[in-house]
């Protein structure tokens, strides 16, 4: 049992994609914090989606593990059926997945490349899980979905990677927005927008876009994993049960 009330996730089952590191990780081992029990999705990093589950494990929480490539549309409805047909269903789905373009090995793919992924992956596979989801949810009169976008989406960045992402995650950000209409009034749909959150990027930057960082964050420091966490901990549990259909700008009190 759960001893903090307050976004307490007892007797809830999420489901998390991108769960193998960063971001992802740190939603899971929230969750399981807060009481909840988890599936980990995960692409092709194993390893790191076996540790997840071992600190998911850590809090007394369940963990299973199953694949899933978001730009296989093919692979989505069974996993989904396969899941809202076993022991429990899921209450709690976090869209974290998507794809690396600073750091792995889509980094040095031309601008084109790059967009495509986006949409594929980003926005496409978001959408598209999403809406078979909460398709489920609805049927069972409740859930919960969070989707992830970015807090220099819509008022820009320059360069390459500014106008990707802008693209992609102002699509999710305003597609969260009218799913959460659509699934009304049982199934809540709300959005997280990142700013500078430290993540593998984050940690080998040259010492320029370190400053650039903290000048451009009123807080004065980079966000953390486990900022973004306890922010999904809350809107996924029950004392957010009055908020649906948001973007929350979880990015230091950057201009927006």
């Amino acid at each position: 049992m759960n001893t903090d009330s307050f976004g307490s996730l007892d007797s809830e089952y999420a489901v998390v994609t991108g769960a193998s590191s960063g971001i992802g990780r740190e939603i899971a081992i929230e969750l399981a914090r807060g009481g909840a029990d988890l599936t980990l999705l995960y692409r092709n990093n194993l390893a790191g989606v076996e540790q997840t589950a071992e600190r998911v494990r850590q809090h007394g929480r369940k963990a299973s593990i199953r694949q899933l490539d978001l730009a296989c549309t093919a692979m989505m409805k069974p996993l989904v059926d396969s899941l809202f047909e076993g022991e429990a269903d899921p209450t709690i789905w976090v869209n974290n997945a998507g794809v690396d373009l600073l750091t792995g090995e889509n980094r040095d793919c031309c601008y084109a490349e790059k967009l495509q992924l986006l949409l594929d992956v980003d926005v496409r596979g978001t959408v598209l899980i999403s809406r078979l989801v909460g398709e489920r949810f609805a049927s069972n009169r409740r859930g919960v979905i969070i989707n992830m976008g970015w807090d220099q989406a819509e008022r820009g960045m320059e360069g390459d990677s500014g106008e990707l992402f802008a693209v992609a995650k102002n699509a999710i950000m305003g597609f969260s927005r009218s799913l959460a209409l659509s699934l009304a009034p049982d199934v809540r749909v709300n959005c997280i927008a990142p700013g500078w959150i430290r993540t593998s990027w984050g940690e080998s930057v040259s010492d320029k876009w370190q400053q650039r960082v903290i000048e451009e964050t009123p807080l004065r420091r980079w966000g953390t994993p486990q900022d973004i966490a306890k922010i999904v901990r809350y809107l996924v549990s029950r004392d957010a049960s009055y908020i649906t259909g948001q973007v929350f700008y979880a990015n230091g009190g950057a201009e927006r």
